[in-house]
């Protein structure tokens, strides 16, 4: 089950170390509500916002503009949609493969969008996107049809079947499955090439306030067991 691929990411510990001139109480509530360690390190104020740093098992990761965090994970921020640019991912790829408890939809649109626009320069391979329900797929029908007729993706999309559409070069999945229902999912098999490769796996567990538990990785492995699963189990 997907829920599954949740807990195995919930197992993963990284330490996120903020370097900054006081701490940033906003961005140590955000992590400490995740499988992550925070720690502070005071740094003079030159007026950058400090940086942060990812370490896994001691080992470094990399390192990224506080600013650019505080960006992709504020609630505050404008309730805006992200699109895909470098001060994105950037945070996207240090902060990939720990789980979140809080995000909330304008934050699960910029990952989305980021693995949307992987696939879509690529070209090729299989994307595959659950929606909860198809009603929900009908505002992305015309992005679906776009990267379905203008690339040689291999597109399929899911939900639970409370209306009917048709994605013109995608394959349209309407499933009944609780598990449908309640995951929202986008995953990219990389067409071939590892750097490629996304997932983003997320369980709503408030409808009421749009909020998602659940992660995005980069990890080919992890990918193709993903897609493994939908694949065998959905088609």
């Amino acid at each position: 089950m997907l829920r599954e691929f949740v807990n195995e990411v919930a197992s993963y510990r990284r330490t996120i170390t903020v370097y900054a001139p006081e701490p940033d109480e906003e961005l140590e509530r955000y992590f400490e509500a995740r499988n992550v360690t925070v720690e502070h390190e005071p740094l003079p104020d030159t007026g950058s916002g400090g940086f942060v740093v990812v370490t896994a098992d001691g080992e470094f990761v990399g390192s990224v503009g506080a600013d650019a965090v505080r960006e992709l994970v504020s609630p505050t921020v404008a309730k805006r949609e992200l699109a895909p640019n470098e001060a994105i991912r950037v945070p996207m790829n240090l902060l990939a493969d720990t789980t979140f408890v809080s995000f909330d939809k304008r934050q699960m649109l910029a990952v989305t969008r980021e693995i949307e626009d992987r696939a879509y320069r690529q070209a090729t391979g299989t994307l595959r996107s659950g929606f909860q329900s198809l009603s929900r797929l009908a505002s992305e029908r015309g992005k679906y049809e776009t990267l379905a007729g203008d690339t040689r993706l291999d597109v399929h999309v899911y939900g639970e079947p409370d209306r009917s559409i048709d994605v013109p070069g995608a394959t349209v999945h309407a499933e009944e499955t609780d598990e449908i229902g309640a995951f929202w999912f986008v995953v990219f098999d990389g067409g071939g090439d590892d750097q490629q490769t996304s997932a983003l796996v997320a369980e709503e567990v408030e409808s009421d306030t749009g909020s998602f538990h659940g992660f995005w990785t980069y990890d080919p492995e992890l990918v193709a067991d993903i897609e493994g699963y939908l694949r065998e189990t959905y088609g």
